[in-house]
């Protein structure tokens, strides 16, 4: 299962609780392999003040539609209109952290998303992915610096077009992949019931 998500995108903030009781109730059957989707990139980048009034308006959405609130720092920071927004950090955060331990990536794009949402840390820097690898057990200066290998960029920009050559421009989304064939388990917000009654009716179909 391929879990496709943005580290600023505020509806995966929300669906992050679900997606991490579906990966534990599947992880000892299936692969999960977290994807960064590349939401907010190049002339998309810039203050968090510039967000449209209807972008703004969605987070009171995401609070009621998911149960998971948005906390006062991030509505603060929000306020005040100066923090920079950009999808990068956070997906190179993503690719560093996935390389060295695969199997608690899932809880980490719902740490940093956490980091965000919650406690209204800065989007954008390095020192806030640096701040949630610590709550793993790595060392967040040796981690910021993973953040920024060439290597690792190049990878990034290569993930950010295969996403977009599967068609897939809103976020979350998983893609279920049983060999050559591929389905989608969800695009948008999905309750924990929905994914697992869409899984179990994409198994039976396989």
């Amino acid at each position: 299962i391929y879990y496709i998500y943005d580290v600023l995108c505020s509806w995966c903030y929300g669906f992050s609780a679900n997606m991490h009781q579906f990966y534990e109730n599947h992880k000892d059957e299936i692969d999960f392999r977290v994807m960064s989707g590349g939401m907010v990139l190049g002339q998309n980048e810039g203050p968090i003040g510039d967000l449209a009034p209807e972008i703004k308006a969605s987070f009171s959405r995401v609070e009621e539609m998911t149960g998971r609130p948005i906390g006062e720092p991030f509505k603060e920071m929000l306020e005040k209109g100066e923090a920079k927004l950009s999808s990068l950090p956070g997906a190179l955060a993503m690719a560093a952290f996935r390389t060295y331990q695969p199997d608690n990536a899932i809880a980490f794009a719902k740490r940093m998303q956490e980091a965000i949402y919650q406690e209204g840390l800065p989007p954008a820097e390095a020192k806030t992915f640096g701040h949630c690898a610590e709550d793993f057990g790595m060392n967040a200066t040796d981690f910021m610096k993973l953040m920024v290998d060439k290597e690792r960029l190049e990878l990034v920009r290569t993930e950010f077009e295969v996403v977009k050559k599967w068609g897939i421009t809103g976020f979350p989304a998983m893609v279920y992949q049983e060999k050559d064939k591929a389905y989608l388990i969800a695009r948008g917000y999905q309750s924990l019931e929905s994914l697992e009654e869409n899984l179990k009716r994409i198994k039976e179909g396989v």
